[in-house]
């Protein structure tokens, strides 16, 4: 896939559910089983989680054509080159690591950089990156991405971190294109019926609030 056909497929769906922990093979494809039955259509396996680029793989063969699958915590040239070699379609990375823009670009793969700032928003956005993750985005909230977004509008912005289904409405208001979610969908627990049963419905309502924010929007 592109990097166009990428970003229209997140900026159509619009959550990326994070999954980051020590579930294992089976369990993080239990995990996507679920995400997907509660209509989450993009997961991004975090490269600091137990058999992240064997998951990434497995996922993509298990779910082809159902759901986006991605890597995250990617901070180095190496760990991209790691990632899309495992199957991954974008790449999120927790920081501006320019030797990383540079390899995503090389492969022809999307990568969204974590920046926190204008300038590394700026920065990010010369070196090629429209789509930048605003990381961690609880620290200023919603009205820190609207204050972005006024001088910064060809720059579109992914929060993540806190974004819940309480969080997700104020968060589209100020422009958001898509959304990071991390412990509001999958928690670091152990991987039960109970638990499964449980993300599957934080899922649909999670895709309900976005839908309502949209609508209202």
């Amino acid at each position: 896939m592109t990097p166009e056909t990428v970003k229209q497929h997140l900026y159509k769906h619009r959550l990326i559910s994070i999954i980051r922990g020590k579930f294992g093979l089976e369990g993080i494809l239990k995990l996507a089983e679920a995400l997907l039955s509660g209509g989450v259509k993009v997961v991004e396996v975090t490269l600091n989680s137990t058999d992240a680029l064997t998951a990434i793989s497995q996922l993509n063969e298990h779910f082809a054509g159902d759901m986006l699958v991605g890597a995250g915590t990617v901070r180095t040239a190496s760990d991209v080159k790691d990632a899309i070699n495992a199957g991954a379609s974008f790449l999120i990375a927790p920081c501006l690591d320019l030797p990383s823009v540079e390899a995503a670009k090389a492969h022809n793969t999307l990568l969204l950089p974590g920046i926190f700032t204008a300038s590394e928003a700026q920065t990010a956005y010369v070196e090629g990156c429209q789509t930048v993750k605003l990381f961690p985005a609880d620290a200023l909230g919603p009205s820190y991405l609207k204050a972005l977004r006024a001088p910064l509008d060809h720059i579109d912005f992914v929060p993540t971190g806190g974004v819940n289904h309480e969080t997700i409405g104020a968060f589209h208001q100020a422009g958001a294109v898509a959304f990071g979610v991390g412990s509001a969908l999958v928690k670091n627990v152990e991987v039960t019926a109970d638990e499964l049963t449980a993300l599957t419905e934080r899922a649909r309502v999670l895709v309900n609030a976005l839908a309502e924010a949209r609508a209202s929007s």
